[in-house]
């Protein structure tokens, strides 16, 4: 995934090895849990069939080939901290059971850098849920937690899990990328992050070379402006700038009619792209990305109201919509190195289900 290859045109695979409760609702049908850690410490024993299960049906070797065949060239897959088993650090939400973690997703992840070797993807492993949770949110695998850098234990871990999955695929031909961790939330302190990103990057260069793997970064919810200067070749190479871009979360965002939504996609992320490709030194993605408006389908703590900008347009209206926010939003993210939608499939939106959206005509369907 070196900056002189072609743009990452890609995928998330959410929710596959990282359960997210609003994008797989059936697996949490009658629990109280809300994350994958919850589920798996409520379910106890009888988790391992069920998530099994789910990572054998979820995402196959067909959805692999249909991404290959629609000319997207790369998937991020996100992992959590627990992939290789135990031992990984205790934390008071896994309950009695020191390790309530499914084992077995090591195999699945194996599985999938083969299925995209055999089909030319690329292959960005993330780290999308540290110990302690770095930030709150369902994805980081603890909802209302960020305990992540408040331990030292959590930080050695995480480092360890990025050394060995840089070892164990180091030679892999479909692995271009490590993302050393997904969304920070804006009040972990940037130097402690800073400092993280550098030991991160030091531990995959043990085993991965700069011509051969990235190591992507996260902003952590901050502006650009606070990494100038940071991670700069030739001292660090292939280094990969992660941004995530949604404009459903914020209520000034929800508030907005759908011309301001394209106006945002089009005029200020594109301003942005320039700011960023012209100051920062380093190549950077939109790592995450969709067609969503509507808060209430993805937010399992929201209050509302849960208005935006589709819900009095009729079903052709929506469509437009949709085909127009899709192409305001590529547009400004082809300016990066390149992006990934969120996510492949979900069984509740289509709208934040790539599948879905190139199969009613709001995306593209092909890539190349």
């Amino acid at each position: 995934m070196s900056t002189g290859t072609n743009k990452l045109r890609g995928v998330n695979l959410g929710s596959w090895l990282l359960l997210e409760k609003w994008m797989v609702p059936s697996l949490f049908e009658g629990l109280a849990a809300t994350d994958e850690t919850t589920w798996c410490a409520e379910l106890g024993p009888a988790a391992a069939e069920r998530l099994r299960r789910h990572w054998d049906s979820f995402v196959t070797y067909e959805d692999f080939a249909w991404i290959a065949e629609r000319g997207l060239n790369a998937v991020r897959i996100p992992v959590g901290h627990w992939i290789f088993g135990p031992p990984y650090p205790y934390h008071r939400s896994y309950g009695a059971d020191p390790h309530p973690f499914v084992s077995g997703g090591m195999e699945v992840l194996d599985r999938a850098l083969d299925w995209a070797a055999r089909l030319g993807l690329r292959v960005m492993l993330d780290l999308h849920a540290a110990p302690g949770c770095q930030n709150g949110f369902d994805n980081g695998g603890i909802k209302d937690v960020v305990e992540w850098h408040t331990r030292d234990e959590y930080r050695a871990h995480s480092l360890e899990v990025l050394g060995r999955l840089a070892e164990r695929y180091r030679a892999h031909p479909a692995l271009a990328a490590i993302e050393v961790l997904n969304e920070p939330r804006w009040d972990v302190p940037t130097d402690y992050l800073k400092a993280y990103y550098l030991d991160a990057y030091a531990r995959i260069r043990r085993h991965c070379a700069p011509e051969r793997v990235a190591v992507v970064v996260h902003d952590g919810f901050r502006s650009y402006r606070e990494f100038l200067g940071f991670m700069q070749p030739p001292q660090w190479q292939n280094v990969i700038f992660d941004l995530h871009r949604y404009q459903c979360f914020d209520r000034r965002d929800i508030d907005t009619d759908i011309y301001g939504h394209l106006h945002k996609a089009a005029g200020e992320w594109r301003d942005e792209a320039d700011s960023i490709n012209a100051a920062l030194g380093l190549p950077a993605i939109c790592g995450e990305w969709s067609l969503g408006l509507d808060l209430k389908v993805v937010s399992l703590w929201a209050e509302g109201p849960f208005n935006h900008a589709l819900e009095h347009m009729d079903a052709f209206q929506q469509d437009v919509a949709s085909r127009g926010y899709a192409a305001a939003q590529l547009l400004a993210f082809e300016k990066y190195l390149g992006w990934f939608f969120w996510s492949y499939k979900t069984e509740t939106t289509p709208a934040w289900s790539l599948r879905a959206s190139v199969e009613r005509g709001w995306l593209p369907s092909d890539f190349r």
